[in-house]
């Protein structure tokens, strides 16, 4: 069947399927309470997720569904992750972020301890995972079929060096992206290892995702922030949180309006995880000049000036 016809069977598919009204449930398929058909705004129906799922999603803006990624596949990852640690590989216009207050890495104990990987698309082996048909079947649920991925990050948080600057400051993924509708931008995050409270794991502030993008910074840390952890300025810390616990291959799926950041690693070991976020090819880039994304896009040009000795014309507006 051509592309064109299967993506009209599937919106005729649609057409055809009453919008669903559900009690919510977090990850596994359970029991529907059924009511009146309602529009649901975060999630299209792909006959993936359960009604509870959806509405979940719906109602708090993350989703976790367990043991999603298999353990072969994150192991090949973490081993190219060691492979550009140990500069065996060198990936075009990837960025090798380090901890400002760690000294010594995991792989070559005389450098800097790697923090994140940005823009690793070049890789072909890291940018498997953004085309894993196990997590972009569920991206589909948030995008639309026509998906791009627009952000690739690894993240190797380090043990904290007593000044908590593993922290991750709460904050609004949109404030990043020059793009919209936000309601078909979501991102996925996969642990590659058990991650919970003691290592740092994603705290988020439900139901935040129905609010706006807010007014970032940076935060005002007595030990210091690494580069581009800006924060929300003016959320309320009394607002309810949950802590996402999960084991290696669990991945959770987040709206980019979502409130969320993560705590200090209080381990010895570095906790990792892979993330990539996607938008529907339908969406537009926009000019963030006079609105509150301004700080970063200045951010953003002075390190491509620096890296890619580029002159003042380059735009933090990407033109197709």
């Amino acid at each position: 069947m051509s592309r064109a016809a299967e993506r009209l069977r599937l919106l005729i598919n649609h057409l055809d399927r009453p919008p669903a009204a559900i009690t919510p449930a977090p990850t596994s398929a359970q029991a529907s309470i059924y009511g009146p058909p309602q529009r649901l705004r975060y999630t299209d129906d792909t006959d993936l997720l359960t009604p509870d799922q959806r509405l979940f999603y719906e109602k708090n803006g993350f989703i976790l569904i367990k043991n999603l990624v298999s353990d072969e596949d994150i192991d090949r990852f973490r081993k190219e992750f060691e492979r550009v640690c140990r500069r065996e590989v060198k990936i075009p216009g990837m960025v090798v972020m380090r901890d400002v207050a760690i000294a010594k890495s995991e792989f070559v104990p005389d450098q800097k301890a790697v923090s994140k990987l940005q823009d690793f698309q070049e890789d072909p082996e890291l940018f498997r995972y953004c085309s894993l048909p196990e997590i972009l079947k569920y991206v589909e649920c948030f995008t639309g079929p026509n998906i791009m991925a627009m952000h690739t990050m690894l993240i190797n948080k380090p043990p904290d060096a007593g000044k908590k600057t593993s922290r991750h400051p709460m904050h609004q993924d949109l404030h990043y992206f020059p793009f919209r509708p936000a309601d078909r931008i979501v991102c996925s995050w996969t642990a590659m290892e058990r991650v919970d409270r003691k290592n740092g794991c994603l705290v988020v502030l439900p139901e935040t995702h129905t609010s706006t993008l807010r007014e970032h910074d940076y935060p005002q840390w007595e030990g210091g922030v690494n580069k581009m952890y800006h924060g929300v300025r003016d959320y309320d810390p009394a607002l309810p949180r949950v802590h996402l616990e999960m084991e290696k291959g669990d991945t959770v799926f987040f709206h980019p309006l979502l409130i969320h950041g993560s705590g200090m690693n209080q381990t010895k070991g570095f906790r990792k995880a892979i993330s990539c976020h996607y938008a529907s090819a339908d969406c537009y880039y926009i000019d963030v000049k006079g609105t509150m994304q301004e700080n970063i896009e200045k951010e953003v040009k002075e390190i491509a000036s620096r890296k890619y000795n580029l002159d003042d014309e380059i735009t933090f507006k990407v033109r197709r």
